[in-house]
């Protein structure tokens, strides 16, 4: 389920849309139905609890049946159809001889954002833990409607800042899918180059924060050097370290000549021998691998009907990945092995970042050694009015997802943004379950999921 929102009708009802994913055969689809309720579908299918709680806090309509309907984001809401504002939130308890409760934030030591962890314990070992986040609701959709603005594509590059080449990519594509406008083949090329660096960037800082957590401080030193090198491969194309300024409707800002290309290359080729040096170690190394190893399961039935994605899904055995289930533009024309494993352990998060590496590096390559001549860009005219476009992009934590829908003026009169860490976030919950809670900082970084990507 790529996501599940509510729009208010001028009649005063509301329109409930669910967007459903069909992997297999590369579609997508819509439902709607207009109610004021509805029979909850989150007992049939867990991976609709978030967002049916979502909806009922944000303007009141009842999801019959609902198990929880613990506040997601705001802490209280005031409905259009006259339902009696949400109490404050209890959190969950549990009682007994030498229970305990530990409760971690939402205040952090550090830079980190603010999220609330609540977790209930007998000795050392965690029974449940609850996530609070929603501590920074920014307002990032409704910012958007009216739009686009001309700082809708900065608010797009900055909904997760370590996402920002997929964030942006989702949201260019609507305004393409709305203006009727097809992108040239070497401008989806650079994109897709963008995306992967951000990719690799990523997964080798996570490689290393997991050998610091494990206390294997080799890796950790070599991985946080490395992460700078493709962090600088982006930089030389547009500047900015995080992609920022890339990507634009129509096309990119930034071409890039035959020089910048066979430097790129020679930069992969000069930095990949340390990166799997450094990774072969960490995982060759029986300490690291059996602090790893039957640590934070999050087994295949239950990533699958928490409808995890990504490489966290991956990792427990569900072979999903938009570039190749859901391919656009550049993807269509290539082939690539997808990442998997089944043990759904932090060894099996691990072991797909290291898998993705590879693929990475080799796409890479394909990609910048046959480059696509032609324009980087196309004129976007007005969007169509009244339509609906929906964008899913292979982001380096999973799958981000961006509905729009136009008004009679051709303007956004909802813009709907589903981060990979809204799905996510419910499955470092259950991972915990069993574990002692000394592990939580090497589970929550195995999964490694965004408060402001969440905090919408």
């Amino acid at each position: 389920m790529p996501g599940m929102f509510v729009r208010r009708l001028d009649s005063g009802l509301s329109k409930i849309y669910v967007v459903l994913g069909h992997y297999r055969e590369h579609q997508l689809s819509v439902q709607s139905s207009i109610s004021s309720s509805y029979q909850s579908l989150t007992p049939d299918c867990p991976q609709a609890h978030l967002f049916e709680r979502e909806i009922y806090e944000l303007i009141g309509v009842m999801p019959e049946g609902h198990p929880w309907l613990k506040p997601v984001r705001h802490h209280q809401f005031v409905s259009p159809v006259g339902a009696t504002p949400s109490e404050a939130h209890t959190f969950f308890g549990m009682h007994g001889d030498e229970i305990h409760e530990v409760a971690v934030g939402p205040v952090h030591a550090g830079v980190i954002e603010p999220g609330h962890f609540r977790f209930q314990c007998h000795g050392e070992i965690v029974h449940h833990l609850e996530i609070q986040l929603g501590y920074q609701y920014r307002g990032v959709e409704e910012g958007m409607v009216g739009g686009p603005h001309p700082r809708s594509l900065i608010q797009m590059e900055t909904v997760a800042g370590d996402t920002t080449i997929a964030h942006a990519w989702a949201y260019c594509q609507n305004v393409e899918a709305m203006a009727g406008v097809k992108i040239p083949a070497r401008t989806s090329a650079l994109r897709a180059m963008a995306l992967e660096l951000e990719r690799l960037a990523n997964h080798v800082g996570d490689i290393g924060a997991l050998s610091n957590d494990v206390g294997f401080l080799p890796t950790a030193a070599y991985c946080g050097r490395l992460r700078g090198d493709f962090l600088n491969m982006t930089a030389l194309i547009c500047g900015s370290r995080f992609g920022r300024r890339i990507l634009r409707p129509g096309g990119v800002f930034f071409d890039i000549d035959h020089a910048v290309a066979k430097e790129i290359l020679e930069r992969l080729d000069s930095v990949e021998p340390d990166l799997c040096g450094a990774i072969d170690l960490f995982f060759d190394t029986e300490s690291s691998r059996g602090r790893m190893e039957g640590t934070g399961m999050l087994g295949p039935k239950a990533a699958r009907e928490l409808g995890i994605v990504g490489m966290a899904a991956r990792a427990s055995g569900q072979r999903i990945d938009c570039r190749a289930d859901h391919p656009v533009g550049w993807w269509e024309r290539v082939d690539f092995p997808v990442a998997s494993c089944e043990a759904g352990d932090v060894l099996a998060r691990a072991s797909i970042r290291r898998q993705e590496i590879e693929t990475s590096f080799g796409l890479l390559r394909h990609l910048l050694r046959d480059l696509p001549e032609g324009p980087v860009s196309e004129p976007i005219a007005a969007l169509a009015p009244e339509s609906v476009a929906i964008s899913m992009v292979e982001g380096w934590r999973g799958e981000v997802a961006h509905i729009a829908m136009t008004d009679r003026l051709g303007r956004f009169s909802l813009y709907k943004v589903i981060d990979p860490s809204f799905h996510n976030w419910t499955g470092l919950a259950l991972a915990l379950r069993g574990e002692q809670i000394s592990d939580f900082p090497l589970c929550n970084r195995s999964f490694n999921l965004s408060y402001c990507g969440f905090d919408l």
